[in-house]
């Protein structure tokens, strides 16, 4: 049976690179294989910082889910006349990689969380906690960011039952997190990531 391991990434030690395209930054928050190139990853996560309006890098086979952390809110057009707003802190958008997206800002910067997941080798969700909450986590990987406030989060029960405080854009990253008791309390809102691989991952 697998051991549940459980990492904390801390928001200041997350470090900035240029996008893809070019056209703005992203910091890795996490991925799997760790340290994969942007055509080799089965998920990663990350926090980007947009400027300017302009089109997203394409990601052929990705299935992508974003979500506005901070700054007035921007669209989101793809070719085919569909618009993603996302104009309200934790909003979220979910589209395919290799769709052409141009994006709008609404008033100004914003910050997004995203997550990628490579399609066919896994599947990925992000749900919204806000303040107290309570789960039974069951996935192959969770990470819990911190998106707002400052949260303190358990889990296990008994003599494994470990507590983790954090504040805005920290992460806790559980590995093997099967039948696992998770209690959030404090006031914030953390974006609750689960990773499940369809095949067996290859590091």
């Amino acid at each position: 049976m697998s051991v549940t391991n459980t990492t904390l990434i801390r928001g200041a030690d997350l470090v900035a690179s240029p996008w893809k395209n070019g056209g703005g930054v992203t910091r890795e928050v996490a991925a799997f294989p760790e340290g994969a190139a942007l055509d080799a990853f089965v998920w990663r996560v990350s926090v980007a910082d947009v400027g300017q309006a302009g089109p997203f890098s394409r990601f052929a086979g990705i299935d992508r889910t974003l979500a506005l952390l901070s700054g007035a809110g921007m669209l989101l057009d793809e070719a085919g006349g569909v618009t993603h707003a996302l104009r309200e802190p934790l909003a979220i958008a979910r589209f395919a990689g290799e769709t052409a997206i141009d994006a709008r800002l609404v008033d100004g910067a914003t910050r997004d969380f995203n997550l990628m997941v490579r399609r066919g080798a896994a599947t990925g969700d992000v749900d919204v906690w806000r303040d107290a909450h309570s789960a039974q986590l069951d996935a192959n990987v969770v990470l819990l960011f911190c998106a707002q406030g400052e949260l303190h989060v358990t889990t296990g029960d008994g003599a494994s039952e470990r507590t983790t405080t954090l504040v805005t854009n920290d992460t806790l990253r559980i590995d093997n997190a099967r039948a696992l008791a998770c209690d959030v309390k404090g006031t914030g809102a953390l974006l609750a990531v689960t990773i499940r691989y369809t095949e067996p991952p290859q590091a």
